[in-house]
C-alpha cells in the first residue's frame, strides 16, 4: 500500500441516530484506488452514545488518525471543510392537537396584529381614502373598492414572496426565509465548531 493517496472531503452536517456506528463514507466523500476505497469507507469513526447529547463535531484530524491506525502508509489529503457536525435525531414526540391549536392561534393573531399595527403606523386607511377620492371625486370613509382587492393582493403577495403554498413550491429559487434560515444554520454550525475546538483545547491543557 505504499505511495497510495486517499482524498477526503468532510461533509458539513450529517444526521445520525442514537447508538449508530458512523462510518467514514457517511461523513466524508472519498476518492481512493478501488480496493482501498472499499476498506477506508467502512472505517468506523464514531459510535454515537447517550452522553453525546445532540451535536457532535468530528475533526478531520480524528479521521486521519483512524485511517493511519489501520493503514500507516496511506497518504491522506483533505479538501474542503475541516469538521463535520453530527446531528443526533431522537424520536420526535407527537404534538398534541391542543398544543398545535394554541401555536396556530398564537401565530395567526400575532401576525394579524403585526400587519394591522404596520398599516396603522403608515396611515394606510387615510391613503386609501385619498386614492379613492382622487379616482372617483367622492369622499368615502370605507373605500371597500380599494380595501378588498388590497387585502387579497397582500395575501397573494406574501405567498409569492415566500414561494410556498402549503407544501407546493412555485419555482426552484429559495425563498428569502429559506436564505435567512440557511445563513442562520451556517452561523450556528460555525459557533458549534469554534466552541467545540475551545473545549477540546481546554481538556488537552488540563491533562
Amino acid at each position: 500500500m505504499e505511495n497510495l493517496t486517499v482524498y477526503i472531503r468532510m461533509r458539513q452536517r450529517v444526521q445520525v441516530v442514537p447508538n449508530q456506528k458512523v462510518t467514514l463514507s457517511e461523513i466524508a466523500q472519498i476518492v481512493a484506488p478501488g480496493e482501498i476505497h472499499k476498506k477506508v469507507k467502512a472505517l468506523i469513526i464514531h459510535h454515537v452514545k447517550p452522553e453525546d447529547k445532540h451535536l457532535i463535531v468530528i475533526d478531520v484530524i480524528k479521521v486521519i488518525q483512524h485511517i493511519h491506525n489501520v493503514y500507516e502508509s496511506i497518504d491522506v489529503q483533505t479538501v474542503g471543510p475541516a469538521q463535520t457536525i453530527l446531528e443526533i435525531q431522537y424520536e420526535k414526540k407527537k404534538l398534541a392537537p391542543v398544543y398545535f391549536l394554541l401555536v396556530w392561534l398564537l401565530l395567526f393573531f400575532g401576525s394579524s396584529l403585526a400587519i394591522m399595527n404596520f398599516h396603522e403606523d403608515v396611515s394606510m386607511g387615510i391613503v386609501h381614502k385619498k386614492i379613492y377620492y382622487m379616482i372617483t371625486g367622492e369622499q368615502n370613509n370605507r373605500p371597500l373598492l380599494l380595501q378588498i382587492p388590497y387585502s387579497f393582493g397582500l395575501g397573494i403577495g406574501m405567498i409569492l414572496f415566500f414561494n410556498h403554498l402549503f407544501k407546493k413550491r412555485f419555482n426552484e429559487e429559495p425563498s428569502p426565509l429559506e436564505v435567512e434560515m440557511f445563513n442562520y444554520q451556517q452561523d450556528l454550525d460555525q459557533y458549534v465548531i469554534v466552541h467545540e475546538n475551545k473545549e477540546t483545547e481546554k481538556k488537552l491543557h488540563d491533562t
